[in-house]
């Protein structure tokens, strides 16, 4: 049976505890976590797990290497540099781990949010100024994660949702992420914020940011701005990024990219904290946003292309092809998707995003 959060965290601390060794500590979280990860890879090859229990998996997995690694890490840094300035620091999982839901090759979207509590510099032999010292953190934790040593790395690691994205600070200070969100972030930054969930750090400042998350998605929320700017945001997408083929899962109008994104637009408009997508419908529907009939055809087809996504991440890393999977590969894809031919998949495909883009265009047009 597969483990809770919990568990696992307590197994990879006992397992990163039996080395003296900072990089050998690194090492052994590498080997740890891919024993795991293919174990979610089989249980789901063989049809013991299907597509959604083997996206908890991954980020329950993700969750549980973050949550191990944070004291390590921050133990080799506080030995260096000091203790952690003020309360401390909280790290916010975002998009897919946001949403507990990951493939087998995702990356993780990672910001660090600190409160210094006014104090300036840490005092460890080394001593940093507050903002440079949650700013090397942020890095020594990604790193971390993503250094290539022996036993290979953990995950890619994307920081680009954190206040300003590529040019703002790798570590924020709470009072500058909140003055942010409230005066200067864009809506796609708030639609970003719909998933941030807290993975580790202090549980107090954890409150506050997931209190403060809550208050701006129903002060933001409101007004027609959202969907307009959204259908300006869509456009741009179909523009700069077209389908790669007919089976591609994620790209396209009525495809996942673009379900998560109405999701995530109606959560913001219902001013709901739900992070995944059926939650956010349902959000949506409670809120007079838009019918049961309409949330259901989104639904369908965030549901069907995720099982495909899912299968095809596993198989081949990219995108499906059907021709180059063989026999084996297309019976997962049909036995995850529920169907007896690839001809009948491909014929729901276009059918499931004919629907969902025909809701989603009528909501963005309104």
């Amino acid at each position: 049976p597969w483990p809770q959060i919990a568990a696992l965290v307590s197994e990879l601390t006992e397992v990163l505890g039996r080395e003296p060794d900072y990089e050998k500590k690194l090492d052994m979280a590498r080997k740890w976590a891919k024993e795991w990860h293919f174990r979610i890879g089989v249980h789901h090859l063989r049809g013991l797990i299907d597509a959604d229990t083997s996206g908890m998996q991954y980020a329950d997995l993700a969750d549980a290497v973050v949550a191990a690694m944070w004291p390590v890490v921050l133990a080799e840094f506080t030995r260096k540099h000091g203790g952690m300035p003020g309360k401390g620091a909280v790290v916010l999982g975002m998009g897919s781990l946001g949403a507990q839901r990951l493939n087998a090759f995702s990356d993780l979207d990672l910001i660090m949010i600190y409160d210094a509590e006014g104090v300036e510099t840490s005092d460890g032999p080394r001593p940093l100024l507050t903002r440079m010292y949650y700013s090397r953190l942020t890095q020594a934790l990604v790193t971390a994660l993503t250094a290539q040593m022996a036993e290979g790395r953990l995950y890619e690691v994307d920081m680009r949702l954190r206040p300003s994205g590529r040019a703002g600070p790798v570590a924020t200070s709470v009072d500058a992420f909140m003055a942010y969100q409230r005066d200067e972030a864009w809506t796609w930054e708030h639609l970003a914020l719909t998933r941030a969930r807290p993975v580790v750090g202090n549980a107090e400042l954890a409150g506050v940011v997931e209190a403060f998350r809550r208050e701006v998605l129903e002060a933001k929320g409101q007004g027609p701005a959202v969907m307009s700017d959204l259908a300006e945001m869509r456009a741009r997408i179909a523009d700069a990024k077209p389908p790669q083929g007919e089976w591609d899962a994620k790209i396209g109008a009525g495809r996942l990219q673009d379900t998560e994104l109405i999701c995530q637009a109606v959560a913001l408009r219902a001013g709901s904290p739900a992070r995944e997508g059926a939650a956010q419908l349902a959000a949506g529907v409670a809120k007079g946003l838009l019918s049961a009939a309409d949330a259901g055809a989104i639904a369908a087809a965030a549901g069907l292309f995720w099982r495909m996504q899912a299968a095809a991440r596993l198989l081949t890393g990219g995108t499906l092809i059907p021709e180059d999977l063989g026999e084996g590969g297309r019976r997962l894809i049909l036995r995850e998707t529920g169907f007896a031919t690839m001809a009948e998949l491909q014929d729901a495909m276009q059918n499931a995003a004919i629907a969902a883009d025909k809701v989603i265009s009528a909501k963005l047009a309104e």
